[in-house]
């Protein structure tokens, strides 16, 4: 009795423990797309958008699929590729709805951790099923069978010149409709531009601000800045006191006291936000408002004050505030 070469038994345990291609394939698309997100310089790239539209809308689906249905004849590749949208757009939800409910909330990196999660988890159990059958019952992708029946169909032998070039031509024009429709979404229309600027009690909320305090305790606030301008723009931050007396016979405000409490610079990105604390001190009773202004780059010269600096500034914001 002879045994088997030691070649054969290890391609047979390779050929074994290989996972599907398609699975595989999914698995490396899910690995590409978190390095698109989170490459620094990738990350600010169209490739992002290319990446996870398919993470997002077909690859959990498809392998959920691949899971239930691992056989050849369980499903045609039609109903797969219908199946895999359809499930898609009903699981990636339910993640967001699960993640709701648990402490890291609703966020990117929650959501991609949840969703290569369960990527991972349903491309093992796909090939488990999958390997565990016959080799002739297994789900196979036809790919050049499918690539061979187009061909022709397109160009059969013996077609004439002018079918050629139609053919031709409805090859170049389905291309160009997928490049296109690829381009659209990986390279959107720049929306609006604009900065928010908001400031935040204690609680971080938009609330219970410090309006009543004894002058010269310190007191602050959380101030947020978010660029929206799709460019890299450098932002200075300050804080006043103003005394602001308002004239009922003219129906006009008066600025007649400032002091400068605080001042920051900062560059931010774009879609990126900078949230810090701001502490200011009211040096006394004499001062009924504090003022913060919101520069986006050159800062106006120091002699430029009161209501003529809250002109000046892209944004402002102020608390009325009563000083004991």
């Amino acid at each position: 009795m002879t045994s088997p070469p030691t070649g054969n038994l290890a391609r047979e345990f390779t050929e074994s423990v290989r996972p599907p291609a398609d699975v595989a394939a999914a698995v490396a698309w899910t690995l590409l797309t978190l390095l698109s997100v989170y490459l620094p310089v990738v990350n600010q790239t169209p490739l992002r958008v290319a990446l996870g539209l398919p993470l997002v809308l077909f690859v959990p689906g498809y392998l959920l699929i691949a899971a239930l249905f691992p056989r050849n004849d369980d499903l045609d590749w039609i109903e797969r590729v219908a199946l895999s949208f359809g499930l898609s757009i009903a699981v990636v939800p339910l993640i967001g709805l699960v993640l709701n409910y648990t402490p890291w909330g609703i966020r990117l990196d929650p959501i991609l951790g949840a969703l290569s999660l369960f990527v991972v988890s349903m491309a093992g159990l796909a090939a488990y099923r999958r390997l565990s059958l016959p080799d002739e019952e297994r789900l196979t992708i036809p790919a050049v069978e499918t690539l061979a029946a187009v061909r022709s169909e397109l160009f059969a032998p013996g077609q004439s010149r002018l079918d050629r070039n139609l053919s031709i031509l409805l090859v170049v024009s389905i291309v160009a409709a997928l490049a296109t429709t690829v381009f659209v979404v990986a390279v959107p229309k720049e929306g609006e531009h604009f900065t928010e600027f908001y400031i935040l009690g204690a609680d971080g909320k938009a609330a219970d601000y410090p309006t009543a305090f004894d002058g010269g305790t310190p007191q602050w606030v959380t101030v947020g800045v978010s660029n929206h301008e799709y460019r890299d723009v450098a932002y200075t931050v300050e804080t006043h006191a103003f005394n602001q007396t308002f004239d009922p016979a003219t129906n006009t405000s008066t600025v007649d006291r400032t002091v400068l409490l605080d001042s920051y610079a900062v560059t931010i990105p774009h879609n990126q936000t900078d949230e810090r604390r701001v502490n200011f001190t009211v040096p006394d009773t004499r001062f009924n408002k504090v003022e913060f202004l919101l520069f986006a780059g050159e800062v106006p010269a120091e002699t430029v004050s009161g209501q003529a600096r809250v002109n000046a500034s892209s944004r402002d914001l102020h608390l009325w505030v009563r000083v004991r």
